[in-house]
């Protein structure tokens, strides 16, 4: 009799293709080879990277070809997956699946393992498994094979849990530990009040610490620690987080402020992750499962940026025939930091709502300048009254959404895919914003190409899970930034959007049919 540990590929692609014949799933081509690579390594125990190619919000169509493997292996595995998605897995597909397969698996969920001896599969938040990783907590044991579902975010995950916040209250427990230098404590939370509001006001509500401000934090830590009867070990430990990192040359370090509240905080994160991730991936065998993390199969961007090492890659394309989506992409329009831009969107805007009409389907019109998007939504809502939201998810069936990326990233699963998607301006993200200004100066810092080891992966990743609904909706792109045209990585774009059908007029016919000999 064959070991079944050696035979885990078959029989998930036997049960998995049963099971999708029998229920009727929703049609997705790498359903079975997917598969069948997470069985193999959770067989192998080797790590692997699969890009799915298909959208890692609430509704991922791929997630049955992880948890089949993952109920069917005989070991323990872990799951880390959003809250949102893990509820889902309970309620949905987990119980689907248990109903087909005659091996009933432990299931638990928690931010610990259950126990020594469990074989069962575990369901965790990436905030509890990274925070333990990460920190040393020891909630999860070593070398238990570990799927993880939204690789996207996983840089993003990591850095929101180094990041060390320092409040209005962690002040005031400072002040507690240290009596009697309260004075001091004081006229330097008085200092650092004065200097940061007096930075010009930004979009963002946030501003990098300068040097100068910075000094004052060091100034303080010497007028306590030259203190014989303090030690740096009295002190709260967010305070002596704090001071180490200053000393270090790879932190961001910025203060987000409430003007009505007249109050500012700290925080500091590092400006990369791969120095602390890298030993995670020792750690235990992981598979990692993202939708578009770059452009090529082995993501070598991606991999250096996340401290990765040799793994599995592979990379599934979306389907010519259902996700190709037809793109309109002008040409001559004004770039977006020249003075005739907004004027010359708002008539292509207007065109292509006129046009959107014979099918009364949503529009979804993203900005990422946030003056710009305020300035569009009035613009848009006294030509269109009520029809007209901007970052709202309760919409008509023929409402017009304006929305930032974030917004839009975080809710597109809950709102319904749109007959026409506006992309205003490439998500190239602006140096305007401080905390993207830091990352720059850092790689500058290690002299490395900052647009295209940084910003460029970045756009075309926000770009290609931006689209994912339209996908599935055979809906219409528009493009409206002229950069894609005559800039050298306007080829880069176009492949990040592939399959594709350029388009090059606007009419009601734009929305009710397309000619495919024009796919690229």
């Amino acid at each position: 009799m064959l070991n079944p540990w050696l035979v885990i590929e078959a029989e998930v692609h036997q049960q998995l293709r049963a099971f999708l014949r029998e229920q009727g799933e929703p049609y997705w081509p790498h359903h079975l080879t997917m598969a069948r690579l997470v069985a193999r390594a959770l067989r192998l125990g080797r790590s692997a990277l699969i890009q799915a190619g298909a959208p890692s919000g609430y509704h991922g169509r791929y997630r049955l070809s992880y948890v089949m493997p993952a109920l069917l292996w005989q070991g323990p595995t872990i799951l880390v997956t959003p809250e949102a998605v893990q509820q889902r897995l309970l309620m949905v597909e987990i119980p689907r699946l248990r109903q087909w397969i005659p091996h009933q698996k432990p299931i638990r969920t928690g931010d610990r393992f259950p126990h020594q001896g469990f074989d069962g599969l575990l369901l965790t938040t990436p905030e509890s498994w990274l925070s333990d990783r990460l920190k040393a907590e020891g909630r999860f044991p070593e070398q238990i094979p570990t799927i993880l579902d939204g690789a996207d975010d996983l840089e993003d995950w990591t850095r929101q849990i180094l990041t060390l916040p320092i409040s209005t209250q962690d002040w005031e427990a400072l002040t507690l530990a240290c009596p009697d230098f309260s004075e001091e404590i004081l006229d330097t939370r008085v200092q650092l009040t004065r200097t940061i509001f007096q930075h010009p006001v930004n979009p963002y509500d946030c501003y990098l610490l300068e040097q100068q401000e910075q000094e004052l934090l060091l100034k303080l830590r010497s007028r306590l620690l030259g203190d014989q009867d303090i030690a740096a070990e009295r002190l709260p430990p967010p305070w002596q987080q704090l001071w180490e990192r200053l000393q270090q040359n790879n932190q961001m370090i910025w203060a987000t402020v409430n003007r009505r509240m007249g109050q500012f905080s700290i925080h500091c994160a590092p400006a990369e992750v791969s120095s602390v991730l890298s030993p995670t991936w020792d750690q235990q065998p992981v598979v990692l499962v993202g939708g578009a993390l770059e452009l090529e199969t082995e993501a070598p961007l991606y991999r250096d940026r996340l401290g990765l090492g040799e793994m599995t890659c592979v990379k599934f394309s979306p389907d010519r025939q259902s996700e190709l989506v037809q793109l309109y992409l002008p040409e001559g329009l004004p770039l977006p930091n020249t003075p005739h831009f907004q004027a010359a969107l708002m008539q292509e805007l207007r065109s292509l709502l006129i046009a959107n009409t014979a099918r009364q389907g949503l529009t979804v019109i993203l900005v990422g300048d946030v003056p710009l998007k305020a300035q569009v939504g009035a613009i848009l809502a006294a030509e269109y009254g009520s029809r007209v939201q901007v970052e709202k998810t309760c919409l008509d069936d023929h409402g017009i959404l304006i929305t930032g990326w974030e917004f839009w990233r975080q809710n597109q699963a809950v709102i319904p895919a749109p007959a026409l998607l506006v992309i205003t301006t490439l998500p190239i993200p602006s140096l305007e914003n401080p905390l993207v200004a830091s990352r720059v100066a850092y790689y500058k810092q290690q002299r490395q190409d900052w647009f295209r080891l940084y910003l460029l992966p970045t756009a075309l990743s926000e770009l290609q899970r931006a689209i994912a609904p339209v996908r599935e909706s055979q809906g219409v792109v528009a493009l409206l930034d002229n950069r894609v045209n005559n800039r050298s990585y306007g080829q880069q774009v176009l492949a990040a959007l592939n399959p594709l059908a350029r388009i090059n007029y606007v009419d009601a016919s734009l929305f009710t049919h397309f000619d495919c000999s024009l796919m690229d």
